[in-house]
């Protein structure tokens, strides 16, 4: 039995919301980069590399959500997609404001 207690629980993280197809699309990109970076570290025992690699089944699931939301916006008509990419370039926004990096105080 493997302990994934390390990975990310993609259903619990991602949301099939439009709005989060950017981040999901960015994962799977930082994923396939790290299973490749690791698959040509020579340096590394094998075993510590297939532990640090994300697992085929993560990938796969990635790329289903990523599908399943491309596919749903396919299907709206050309106003209900400008509708959506509005409503999502508003929710992105709120969420960077909202989520930024913390700031110390300044000393007076």
């Amino acid at each position: 039995m493997t302990d994934n207690t390390h990975r990310l629980d993609t259903e619990d993280h991602f949301r099939t919301d439009v709005s989060c197809l950017p981040d999901l699309t960015a994962y799977l990109d930082d994923l396939l980069r790290t299973r490749e970076r690791l698959a040509a570290a020579s340096g590394a025992d094998s075993w510590a590399r297939a532990a640090a690699a994300p697992s085929a089944q993560e990938i796969t699931k990635i790329r289903q959500l990523i599908s399943q939301i491309k596919a749903g916006v396919e299907d709206l008509a050309p106003d209900e997609r400008a509708r959506i990419d509005q409503a999502v370039a508003v929710v992105r926004k709120h969420r960077a404001v909202s989520l930024g990096m913390p700031r110390l105080r300044q000393q007076a």
